[in-house]
């Protein structure tokens, strides 16, 4: 059975991930600040198939034991989904440093240093599959977050780096960029701008993270092994 590690998998876009990996029939390493409800329903359903490891990204001190400990428990890995990010609202000029901070830890530095640890028992089975989840945020820009773009932008491009650093030996490295999904998050947008949103997209709706999760998979799968250092974005055309 093929082992994936999911960052971030307690709600939303990591949620969906997870229940589509477990469905596949993959072992999933689920990460995340805490057990959600919606996660400790899923462990249920899969008790043998889903460990949760509860880690907060915000502390790089302890992501090489947090892999290590993975790897030596449940084997090596076949895939890592860095899906775990924070996001903060502000125009940079008065964006706070610790915020600013904040993000750049959470958002580059985790999935790069995570990414790296679990890179070595990939090397050594000479197979795997990274993804790194963007945002159409990355390339169409966005008023106040612009510090959270440019960490997006970060990922774009280590992964089209790190896919020549280790295509090689048969580990492929891609990224997906969502647009806006039909989340808890957009359902409480205002009516007005949640329409303006929807006005973008030639489909006339959101994607939806099911929409994510399907694309995720196949990136995961063994079909996927002549794509790498790719960017495909799932938007329901708001960016066409």
């Amino acid at each position: 059975m093929k082992i994936v590690v999911i960052t971030g998998a307690t709600r939303g876009l990591g949620l969906e991930v997870t229940r589509q990996a477990l469905k596949s029939e993959y072992k999933v390493i689920a990460i995340g600040r805490a057990k959600s409800e919606a996660l400790e329903q899923l462990q249920d359903q899969y008790p043998e198939h889903l460990i949760f490891e509860a880690y907060d990204f915000n502390d790089l001190s302890g992501i090489h034991k947090l892999a290590t400990s993975i790897s030596k428990n449940h084997g090596r890995p076949w895939g890592l989904v860095n899906n775990a990010a924070i996001g903060y609202d502000g125009v940079l000029a008065t964006l706070h440093e610790k915020d600013i901070s904040q993000l750049i830890r959470v958002n580059i530095e985790a999935p790069i240093l995570l990414t790296k640890y679990l890179l070595r028992p990939m090397l050594i089975n000479q197979q795997g599959r990274i993804i790194n989840i963007s945002s159409i945020i990355a390339s169409t820009g966005f008023n106040g977050l612009s510090v959270y773009a440019a960490t997006k932008s970060a990922l774009t491009g280590f992964t089209k780096s790190l896919s020549r650093e280790v295509g090689k030996v048969g580990i492929t490295v891609n990224t997906i960029s969502p647009g806006y999904m039909e989340t808890d998050m957009t359902n409480e947008l205002q009516r007005e701008k949640k329409q303006s949103i929807l006005r973008r997209s030639p489909l006339g709706r959101l994607a939806s993270t099911e929409d994510v999760a399907s694309s995720i998979m196949y990136l995961l799968s063994e079909k996927s092994s002549s794509i790498t250092g790719t960017n495909i974005t799932i938007d329901a055309g708001s960016t066409a």
